[in-house]
C-alpha cells in the first residue's frame, strides 16, 4: 500500500504559478499526476518514471515540469503560464499498471482566474 497525500493548491491569476506536492509513504517506479475539471473526466497531465522519463499531456506541454526527490518521498509538479483551463482537482498516482495507477491521493484543488 501507497500512500499519497498532495498539497499545494489553491487559487492564482491567469500567468501565474503553482508547485504541487505530493508526499508518498512507499517509493514506486512509476508516478504521475491527473486532473479532473468540473464536469469532465479526469485526464492524464504528465508522468515520470524511473526519476527521469517524462512525459505530458499535449495542454501542459512546455507549462508544467514533474520531478521526483525520493530522499524527500516527494512528487513534484511545476506549473507555469497558468490558464483558465487549468483549474481542476489535481490528482498524484503512483505504481503504474497497464492503463492506470495502482495508488491514488485524495487531491488539491487549482482555480485559475481570468
Amino acid at each position: 500500500q501507497v500512500h499519497l497525500v498532495e498539497s499545494g493548491g489553491g487559487s492564482v491569476q491567469s500567468g501565474g504559478s503553482l508547485r504541487l506536492s505530493c508526499q508518498y509513504s512507499a517509493r514506486t517506479y512509476c508516478m504521475g499526476w491527473f486532473r479532473q475539471a468540473p464536469g469532465k473526466e479526469r485526464e492524464f497531465v504528465s508522468s515520470i518514471i524511473a526519476l527521469r522519463t517524462t512525459r505530458y499531456a499535449d495542454s501542459v506541454l512546455g507549462r508544467f515540469a514533474i520531478t521526483q526527490d525520493n530522499a524527500k518521498n516527494t512528487l513534484y509538479l511545476q506549473m507555469n503560464s497558468l490558464k483558465p483551463e487549468d483549474t481542476a482537482m489535481y490528482y498524484c498516482a503512483a505504481e503504474c499498471l497497464v492503463n492506470d495507477f495502482r495508488f491514488w491521493g485524495q487531491g488539491t484543488r487549482v482555480t485559475v482566474s481570468s
